[in-house]
């Protein structure tokens, strides 16, 4: 499950899930739905990411930015994230393909995820929440 939030100049993106890492994948697919439908994308070519930061709210935008470099390097939107988390180590799997903009209807580029209303933390229900802004 995941949200945009509302910001007067950039998007706010919200991940949510039972652990921190499906919150962090989550988050991944509100950034991607910012840049086109991740029901238009299909999972076809899988990349490795990995990232590191003891801080886990700064791994949270490292792990963004991380998402959006192989994007813009590889031309690829990504609709399928399996992320795992050890202490401050990240590693995921993503699926995707190449941007195809007779398939793919664009939307905004996100440039950043930034650290203004940068939050990861268990809400009142116990489920994980990963939010920030991203740059557009």
């Amino acid at each position: 499950m995941w949200e945009h939030f509302s910001h007067p100049a950039d998007v706010g993106i919200r991940g949510f899930g039972a652990t921190r890492q499906e919150a962090f994948a989550e988050a991944a697919v509100a950034m991607t739905a910012i840049v086109c439908s991740p029901g238009e994308i299909r999972p076809v070519e899988a990349v490795k990411i990995s990232c590191q930061n003891e801080d886990g709210e700064l791994l949270f935008v490292d792990w963004l930015n991380a998402l959006l470099c192989e994007m813009a390097v590889r031309k690829m939107v990504f609709s399928r994230f399996d992320v795992e988390i050890d202490g401050g180590r990240l590693q995921a799997q993503v699926w995707g393909e190449v941007f195809d903009t007779a398939r793919h209807q664009a939307g905004t580029e996100v440039k950043a995820a930034t650290y203004h209303q940068l939050k990861v933390y268990k809400d009142n229900a116990g489920r994980w929440v990963a939010q920030c802004v991203v740059d557009v």
